[in-house]
């Protein structure tokens, strides 16, 4: 194994173990948050991360240009629907009152202003 191998073989290693963490990190939140719009901000922020970090660091492992091609298309489906899917989340539980106010600092969606 040469040096710039064993280099990619570490850095994938650590990215794997990173976006690992994050996604244990947000699984995590949604259980210890008390209201859907906090729960939805967990699962969607640092899963999203942790999945990006997962698949650049497979795709320093593996080195296949196919796999590479195909991991990063996950990501960057992953990096699109995943905003998409906590706004529409978020909008559903606000319309369902699914909230809790005390938690809000500003409610800006309101139309009573």
């Amino acid at each position: 194994m040469t040096l710039l191998e064993t280099i990619l073989t570490v850095a994938g290693a650590i990215l794997i173990l990173l976006g690992a963490l994050l996604t244990v990190i947000a699984a995590f939140g949604l259980l210890r948050l008390p209201d859907a719009l906090g729960r939805m901000h967990t699962a969607s922020k640092p899963q999203t991360l942790g999945i990006a970090l997962i698949a650049i660091g497979l795709a320093l492992e593996l080195r296949d240009p196919l796999a590479t091609g195909m991991l990063l298309l996950v990501a960057l489906l992953q990096l699109l629907t995943a905003p998409v899917a906590s706004q529409m989340m978020s909008r559903s539980a606000y319309l369902a009152k699914q909230y809790r106010t005390d938690l809000l600092v500003e409610d800006e969606t309101d139309d009573e202003r």
